[in-house]
């Protein structure tokens, strides 16, 4: 880890409040880390009983609706805005479900449970091979195992099944 404001390289210092942070000894300064945040969005229909996945560009996995929240904008405005980009389709309603770090990406995911409008999707085909709707069983095993993509699918179906959306 080096420093981001003077590229010196940091040093882990245990700070009484914090517990060890990396240091910049040139600074005199605590370097938190820093890292992008993004939304994750477990898309069911109106009928609460099927799963929207897509299959992004050159993956062989589905995984859920995601983009990175822009600079000034919020979580919420992200998840509505990256759905209809993706998918020309609109929220009608959501809920956070969580967070949880996605250390591949370096970005904090926040995850949303959303209700889409009822219609067909239309995609970008710059960023989205497929799109595709999936019973509950059927979209757990599409998506990769002990991933990010599964732990938020797994929350977000115990909660349709108790009907708490």
């Amino acid at each position: 880890m080096y420093c981001m404001e003077c590229g010196e390289k940091l040093t882990l210092v245990f700070n009484h409040r914090e517990g060890l942070v990396p240091f910049c000894k040139k600074c005199n300064e605590y370097r938190f880390p820093q890292f992008a945040t993004a939304v994750s969005m477990v898309v069911t229909n109106r009928e609460r009983d099927k799963i929207l996945l897509a299959k992004h560009k050159d993956q062989s996995d589905y995984i859920l609706f995601a983009g990175y929240i822009k600079k000034g904008e919020t979580a919420e405005k992200a998840v509505t805005r990256e759905f209809k980009e993706e998918t020309k389709l609109n929220t009608v309603k959501f809920r956070f479900m969580g967070s949880r770090y996605h250390e591949p990406r370096n970005v904090l995911m926040l995850n949303f449970l959303s209700m889409a409008e009822n219609g067909t999707p239309e995609i970008d085909a710059e960023e989205i091979d497929e799109v595709r709707w999936f019973g509950f069983d059927e979209a757990l095993g599409a998506v990769r195992k002990d991933s990010t993509a599964e732990y938020f699918l797994k929350n977000a179906i115990n909660e349709l099944k108790k009907n708490n959306f």
